[in-house]
């Protein structure tokens, strides 16, 4: 199978039903990236704020994680099943519905006047990000088929979602800082606003890609095991890894994909066709996209941790000082998509990436009690967004490339649930990581030092990161081989 081409003929014919070309593509471009920015940002704009949150609302710390995680499982275990409706009831349809949705949930846990209608409000944001997001991503891959406009469409979506959680960390301190925790949720109402209204105007009426059909075994099989995994994952963030509870629900969230893709290889009408999972070169860019997203968030995490908790920075300050990662990534994402990956081929491209943020982390590993800003944090923050910049853009458009047209929604929810997932497994492996080894620090060193809680934070977040590294390195050995190293339009 060809590669991107520089040239511009199309990527692959798109046969079948699908949206028209936008008569303004570039405005579609942004209406996409926006909503897409409001999905991801709010994976971590609550971070900052749920201390105030947590204040206003009078909940406890065990309930506190749960604002977090209703968002993570609704949106996890659903992807699947929003990526299929938007290929069988048509992609501007989820999107317009997905926007609504996602607004008035906002609107909800903007007025939430408790704590449990906050969680419910959390957890329908994440249903109507599984049908937005997935949908999005699909418009962008059908209505783009051009080589040059695919790349530099995917390298401005690609830069959003690797992005979206850092300016989330920096929207959140703002709007928290300066308004209310409030802010966090209302924000969104007029971000989707301005999406609906460009989607109405911008985006042209799909058709029906095939004949609606359901796979309600599928469905319920993945669902079902997403749910399980991701729930695993957030018990084994807040009880550590030696927890029944999340062994049991990891162990039966894999028996339940198992018996998914068992399924999948067996049904009339699949929820996700083996086909989009079985190209090479889909598989190396999922792979990727999970282990990106795996060590990403730990950067984003950990330097919050040590710039608020040691360096004593305000939650706004921490956010900008969080940015260069960012445009880092924006910056990276668009040079790599556009020039790299058509020049020296996806191999190349992807493992580099991997091996720059991987050396970003090691270097990482030298913060202390003294580290000045400038000179320790700010290089290797920049260095990886560079690396991060070289991997996440590109792989989300391998990861839709070469796609039939019926199959678009549900190969762009792929995309998104491996960055979920990845995300998921990253916070909470690392996170057991760094208490694990904080608990060893104080467990052997003075105790009457005054300095040894901060020291023993330190050695928590630098263990994280030599693992993150070491995710990375993964990463980097796992494009090298699954990856196809022609170069860019060379022919099979």
């Amino acid at each position: 199978m060809p590669l991107i081409d520089s040239s511009d003929a199309p990527v692959t014919p798109v046969r079948g039903a699908g949206p028209a070309t936008p008569s303004r593509p570039w405005w579609a471009v942004a209406v996409i990236a926006l909503a897409q920015l409001m999905v991801v940002l709010d994976s971590t704009i609550m971070n900052i704020a749920l201390p105030s949150a947590q204040r206003a609302l009078d909940f406890s710390d065990g309930q506190r994680q749960w604002v977090v995680t209703a968002y993570a499982l609704a949106f996890g275990s659903l992807l699947l099943l929003g990526g299929r409706l938007a290929d069988l009831f048509g992609r501007r349809r989820m999107f317009v519905t997905g926007i609504v949705g996602f607004a008035l949930a906002s609107a909800l846990g903007g007025a939430a006047p408790g704590f449990a209608s906050l969680v419910t409000a959390r957890a329908l944001q994440g249903l109507f990000a599984a049908l937005l997001a997935p949908a999005a991503l699909s418009l962008l891959t059908t209505t783009f088929t051009q080589s040059r406009e695919r790349a530099k469409a995917f390298g401005i979506y690609g830069a959003v979602a690797g992005s979206g959680g850092g300016i989330g960390l920096l929207l959140g301190g703002v709007l928290t800082g300066y308004l209310s925790w409030r802010w966090t949720m209302y924000v969104n109402v007029a971000i989707a606003g301005v999406a609906l209204v460009g989607a109405l105007l911008l985006l042209p009426r799909s058709t029906r890609t095939s004949r609606p059909s359901f796979d309600l075994p599928g469905t319920l099989l993945a669902s079902s095991g997403l749910f399980a995994v991701v729930y695993g994952l957030s018990d084994a963030e807040t009880y550590g890894w030696t927890s029944p509870r999340c062994w049991a629900l990891l162990v039966g969230g894999l028996v339940l994909l198992a018996a998914f893709t068992w399924w999948q290889g067996r049904a009339a009408q699949p929820l996700l066709p083996l086909r989009v999972l079985r190209d090479r070169l889909r598989g190396g860019a999922f792979a990727s996209i999970l282990l990106v997203g795996a060590g990403m968030f730990a950067i984003f995490l950990f330097l919050t941790y040590f710039l608020q908790d040691i360096q004593g920075y305000s939650p706004v300050r921490t956010g900008f000082a969080l940015l260069p990662m960012t445009l880092g990534i924006m910056t990276a994402g668009q040079i790599s998509t556009i020039k790299l990956v058509p020049k020296l081929g996806p191999r190349v491209v992807l493992t580099a990436g991997f091996v720059v943020a991987a050396l970003a982390m090691v270097w990482l590993t030298r913060i202390g009690l003294t580290t000045n800003y400038a000179t320790e944090v700010l290089p290797p923050l920049v260095l990886a967004g560079l690396g991060l910049g070289c991997v996440l853009p590109p792989a989300m458009s391998l990861g839709t490339y070469g796609v039939a047209a019926p199959d678009a929604g549900v190969a762009s929810a792929t995309v998104n649930t491996m960055q979920q997932i990845g995300g998921s497994i990253g916070t909470a492996l690392l996170n057991t990581i760094a208490a694990t080894a904080t608990a060893t620090f104080l467990a052997t060193h003075n105790t009457a030092d005054r300095t040894v809680d901060a020291r023993a934070s330190i050695h928590g977040y630098v263990t994280a990161y030599w693992w993150a590294a070491g995710i990375f390195a993964l990463g980097a050995v796992t494009a090298a081989v699954l990856l196809p190293r022609r170069r860019t339009g060379d022919r099979s």
